[in-house]
């Protein structure tokens, strides 16, 4: 049994700067998405990338069966939505600006890439569920992105 306290696990991990995206999908109910800070490139052949979502989060398991996903990549001028993303029991998408992509999928405007693909596998490890994407659709746009450090929203020096 491993005895690493929680809190302390948590403040180290935050030392480390991740960037942000929003996950979202097409659901019975209307588009649904959440913040992510646990996403990556996984492989070039085949284009992979993969994100974990809290096992128990109330988007993820609206959009858990889904098949598609589209990934929205933050830019620096988009943390009230990353804020907004990472709140429960509210409509999201209710006055977000957002397009659907090729695969119909919600993108939100002003995002520094989207990124939609087809979910290949899905993993429960620990209170998060694993899940790898193979990309179907990938475009970028410019501007900087917003990342997290410390338990705070920042941006590039």
């Amino acid at each position: 049994m491993n005895s690493l306290d929680v809190a302390h696990f948590k403040e180290v991990l935050g030392h480390y700067a991740t960037g942000l995206v929003v996950v979202s999908a097409t659901t019975s109910s209307g588009p649904a998405g959440f913040t992510c800070q646990t996403f990556g490139s996984l492989s070039l052949t085949p284009p992979l990338v993969t994100f974990a979502a809290g096992s128990d989060g109330q988007s993820w398991s609206a959009m858990r069966g889904s098949e598609l996903l589209g990934i929205s990549v933050l830019s620096s001028v988009q943390e009230p939505l990353a804020r907004r993303f990472a709140t429960s029991g509210i409509d999201k998408f209710d006055g977000t600006p957002y397009e659907k992509g090729p695969t119909g999928t919600p993108l939100l405007e002003g995002a520094l890439a989207h990124i939609e693909g087809r979910v290949v596998a899905r993993t429960t490890h620990g209170d998060h569920d694993v899940v790898v994407v193979e990309v179907t659709h990938a475009q970028s746009f410019s501007g900087h992105p917003l990342l997290y450090f410390r338990g705070g929203f920042t941006e590039l020096a």
